[in-house]
């Protein structure tokens, strides 16, 4: 029970405090970006600049980063456990709220809204910058808004239903080694002449990592869509029909869900680092995107955020009683 107690107490902790911003340069995500970093300058030191080359690089950095957040987590947890167990309980559940991200995404999400509604167009693009990896600067007031409900769509399955999976099967460690291989794959795993090649291993990990953590995410904010007053039928349809359309086995999973729940059309092309990517799209174009879709989507995320972590509650619930 000490898992549930934990992941419980750091979601409490996430829905008071989201991620305090005096807090930020020691949080684990931060400290896993410098390590990836520092360890991919030095690799591309080491390894000549070829193509089999860098994916083995790209390998070796993925498993030393797996592998470290593992041994170290687990390592500092027992040392803190000799030393006095309460200490065991503060540092479980400190890093099941910091692997957590379901209050911030509502905040970030907040932030666009209100900088569309209150303040320029410049200032919400500035906002969703934030939260988005594409170029923002050309974004017109639709388009910031939907890269704001994309982004609240897929981070819920990236910032809760993952971490909080991961959480309940293996505490604080395998949530936090998680966080580390998605850390990775939005650092490294894009396809162009940089990492198609040196961030392979980590994008092809994160597909795994999260290829149920993404069907999941999906389910919950369909069920999340009914209860929010959404288009539950509708949904579902989308997201039977349109999941596949993204290359990547994970990406079009909740952004399918998301559209369909509010009746749009996600997706479609982006830029990222000045090059112009087609996406594919999600949906029916059955009305124009509107900045008070940002809410919207809010309330589904923070409702299938709860849904899942009673879904996984009582799952834990029952394998303890059971075995």
């Amino acid at each position: 029970m000490k898992i549930l107690i934990t992941a419980a107490c750091g979601l409490a902790l996430d829905l008071l405090l989201g991620d305090p911003e005096r807090l930020a340069p020691l949080h684990p995500v931060v400290l896993m970006g410098r390590a990836i970093s520092r360890q991919e300058k030095w690799l591309r030191t080491v390894f000549p600049k070829t193509e089999q080359a860098e994916r083995t690089a790209g390998c070796c950095l993925t498993l030393a980063m797996c592998l470290g957040t593992l041994f170290v987590t687990s390592a500092v947890l027992q040392i803190l456990k000799r030393i006095w167990p309460p200490l065991w309980w503060a540092a479980s559940i400190l890093w099941c709220w910091q692997a957590l991200a379901l209050r911030d995404l509502k905040v970030e999400a907040m932030r666009v809204y209100r900088a569309l509604h209150e303040g320029t167009l410049e200032e919400a693009r500035k906002a969703v910058s934030r939260i988005v990896g594409r170029d923002t600067r050309f974004l017109d007031e639709a388009g910031v808004a939907r890269a704001a409900v994309e982004t609240v769509a897929e981070n819920f399955s990236d910032g809760v239903a993952a971490p909080m999976l991961y959480m309940f099967l293996g505490g604080a460690p395998l949530a936090l080694c998680y966080k580390a291989v998605n850390t990775m794959d939005s650092m490294l795993g894009y396809r162009n002449a940089r990492y198609l090649h040196f961030g392979r291993a980590a994008a092809k990990l994160d597909d795994v990592a999260n290829f149920i953590p993404a069907r999941l995410a999906a389910l919950l904010l369909i069920g999340a869509a009914g209860i929010c007053g959404q288009d539950m039928k509708g949904a579902a349809r989308i997201w039977k029909r349109d999941r596949r359309r993204h290359e990547s086995p994970n990406a079009g999973q909740c952004e399918a869900a998301m559209a369909g729940a509010l009746g749009l059309r996600l997706g479609g092309p982006a830029v990222y680092f000045g090059e112009k990517y087609e996406k594919p799209t999600l949906g029916d174009d059955r009305r124009g995107i509107v900045p008070e879709d940002i809410p919207a989507a809010c309330r589904m995320e923070m409702v299938a955020g709860g849904l899942c972590f009673a879904l996984l509650g009582i799952a834990r619930t029952a394998v303890v009683l059971l075995f």
